[in-house]
């Protein structure tokens, strides 16, 4: 479950990365027309039209942002599927939808048009038909109410998912023509509408509840408005904060609060109360917190989180558009936005027990503050900012000691994509891994002959079609450790630890995506790797040896004698082997980690001598797709001897037919001697 929120997070930042502008767009807009009387002009319309545009249809953007970054290999299909869901949801749940779906035939009564029964529904007109409609239902399904960012993630979820299934699907010849990407649209529309129609009868009894909690918190002071502010944030993932704010911003429940304050016509000291707390954290307490995201972040992620983050906090600021900063990490780090829900609560709280008093148009930003500065109604409007600076601080500080506490995945802390390596490090080839691909490529018998690719922590797993055509001397000029044929049509090729890159540019290579050199063109990582051509050369060399501690706890044995030739061969590396009797895996030196496969089996550190080491759980347990297997840690931290890394499912790994004895192997010294204490 985490792992898929920290997709959707990732996938989130792609439509958030241009919402900052629309909202700067917008603030100025407003500015504008506040300094000269309220009134608009060319320039107003202008600024206001462009940014509304983006923040009107930021749902939208989310359904087409997030159904192509929850695509595996997006190629634009999944993004036509996103947005084929939202049509099909938004026009079944439209107003005028919603009203003929859920009202009954009223043909008998001569009543007029918006005749209001005794219980509270009224009389309407539709395609010349009297019908039934709900005040409760058309509020719930009012477009600023439904058409929202919840709505807008369930699509793009909905269309990545049939993407991901249905991308590939075979349809008979019939049907052959929409077969494969074609049917994913198809599907697409099915699944939204079964969506829609279980929220046209769910939506309205969440929206209704929501409402009448509200109605019930007000006569509970300074509590209630804390209970309003926690919940205004806590729904705003699920776009249903509006239920709550209709009733203490407008005049559902007689309160009124930001109509009654912008025309002054509310009670001094009293109206704004609901809208007061929400300045101190838009303009400063989110800020803070985005200062602690980017000092926490990976030193090389810095860059890319600054960009993110700052204009995230500048749109808080000025504008009290949170949406940019908001996104950023509550699906990154849920607890985080918990955290968050709770100060804006105790914030609302707080400022209606204290004499200040501030109302908004647009939201609680900058731009609000100094338009209604002067108005009747605010009270001690410079408080607001020593309350600021107070939640600068507190955000600052315990959202920092919460991201490096409990290892949170904020924007420049995530998970090491392949994208984020340097395709020139060292090891690669001096034409990168793509030199690589290429040379690999050209050894296995061409692209033709590779029928299967995959690859587990350090080696390339493949079928090929034939397998007398490899030429393993090579591989192993190319930069392999070695080759391993286990039989029929199977070969695997020992690289490294960043083996998952090399196949990850073979696949690039392959599918012609990338402009890839003549294998002849890339010079060999190792010039004499064939032995009938190497030169015979006599070299001293001293031993190191290399004491760890034992990553997990078990009997120690030698390396020769774990049932895997790949490693009892030592082709691999020198190092040793733990079988264990728990399943809590450990640093056994203080070290980086350099990579976590995807599957959890294996981790890679680099200790502070440079020396890499290989801890992996169980044989052949790549096959167990993650399975019991619980990664602690993630590439880029800095480990201490003893501290977790994993935690391993012994278990399961044995109900699984595979063993655990794990190997610890020094990756980049083949002179060295493991000793396990």
């Amino acid at each position: 479950m985490m792992k898929f929120l920290q997709n959707l997070g990732k996938s989130i930042m792609l439509p958030v990365a241009v919402l900052p502008v629309a909202a700067i767009l917008v603030g100025i807009a407003n500015w504008i027309i506040g300094i000269n009387d309220d009134q608009t002009n060319v320039v107003t319309s202008f600024l206001q039209t462009a940014g509304l545009a983006i923040l009107d249809n930021m749902a939208l953007l989310f359904a087409v942002g997030v159904s192509i970054g929850m695509a595996r290999k997006s190629d634009g299909t999944s993004a036509l599927a996103g947005l084929v869901s939202w049509l099909v949801i938004t026009s079944l749940l439209a107003p005028s939808s919603v009203m003929t779906l859920l009202s009954r035939d009223y043909t008998t009564a001569p009543l007029e048009d918006g005749t209001t029964l005794t219980d509270g529904q009224q009389i309407v007109q539709d395609h010349g038909q009297w019908v039934i409609s709900s005040p409760d239902v058309n509020a719930a399904f009012a477009p600023g109410s439904f058409q929202n960012a919840f709505i807008g993630i369930l699509c793009g979820i909905i269309g990545a998912a049939c993407y991901n299934r249905f991308k590939s699907v075979q349809l008979p010849d019939a049907l052959s023509f929409f077969s494969g990407r074609r049917s994913v649209a198809i599907v697409t529309a099915g699944v939204s509408l079964i969506v829609g129609l279980v929220l046209l009868f769910l939506w309205p009894l969440i929206y209704s509840g929501l409402v009448w909690f509200g109605e019930h918190i007000v006569d509970l002071g300074a509590v209630g408005t804390g209970l309003y502010g926690f919940f205004n944030r806590l729904l705003i993932p699920f776009g249903l904060h509006h239920a709550l704010n209709s009733v203490f911003w407008f005049d559902v429940a007689g309160i009124n609060d930001l109509n009654n304050f912008l025309a002054g016509d509310g009670e001094f000291g009293v109206t704004g109360q609901y809208m007061t707390g929400f300045f101190p954290v838009m303009m400063f307490g989110l800020p803070g917190a985005a200062l602690a995201m980017y000092v926490t972040a990976k030193t090389k992620r810095k860059k890319i989180a600054y960009g993110i983050l700052l204009s995230g906090a500048v749109s808080s600021f000025f504008v009290g558009v949170t949406e940019p900063l908001e996104f950023a990490f509550m699906f990154l780090a849920p607890p985080l936005y918990l955290i968050h829900a709770l100060f804006m609560g105790i914030s609302m709280a707080v400022s209606s027990l204290l004499p200040v008093r501030m109302g908004f148009g647009f939201s609680g930003g900058f731009v609000d503050l100094m338009l209604n500065w002067t108005n009747p109604l605010a009270e001690n409007p410079w408080i607001i900012f020593v309350m600021g600076a107070f939640w600068f601080v507190v955000y600052f500080f315990v959202f920092r000691w919460v991201i490096l506490k409990f290892r949170l995945k904020t924007p420049g802390r995530e998970d090491d994509d392949p994208e984020d390596v340097d395709p020139d490090e060292d090891g690669a080839g001096s034409a990168g891994y793509v030199g690589t691909a290429v040379k690999f490529i050209d050894a296995l018998g061409g692209k033709s002959n590779i029928t299967e690719l995959d690859n587990c922590a350090t080696r390339l797993r493949m079928e090929v079609a034939d397998t007398s055509v490899v030429d393993e001397p090579a591989l192993k000029r190319a930069g392999a450790a070695g080759t391993i044929r286990p039989g029929g049509k199977s070969v695997q090729v020992i690289y490294g630890l960043n083996v998952q890159f090399v196949k990850d540019a073979m696949e690039k290579v392959m599918a012609g995506e990338v402009d890839a050199p003549d294998a002849d063109e890339v010079p060999d990582v190792v010039p004499d790797a064939d032995e009938s051509s190497a030169s015979v050369a006599t070299l001293e060399k001293t031993t190191k040896t290399l004491v760890l501690h034992r990553p997990i706890p078990g009997y120690a044995i030698a390396l020769s004698e774990v049932p895997d030739k790949t490693f009892s061969s030592g082709m691999m590396g020198p190092g040793a082997a733990v079988v264990p009797t728990a399943g809590e895996v450990t640093a056994p030196a203080d070290a980086t980690v350099v990579t976590v496969f995807p599957t959890g089996h294996a981790i890679g550190l680099r200790l502070q001598d440079g020396t890499e080491v290989l801890v992996h759980v169980g044989l052949d347990t790549v096959k167990m797709k993650g399975e019991g297997f619980e990664p602690l840690v993630a590439a880029g931290d800095t480990v201490t001897k003893g501290q977790p890394i994993l935690r391993v499912d012994l278990e399961k790994i044995e109900a699984a037919g595979y063993s655990t004895v794990t190997p610890v192997i020094v990756m980049n010294d083949k002179s060295a001697v493991v000793e396990l204490s």
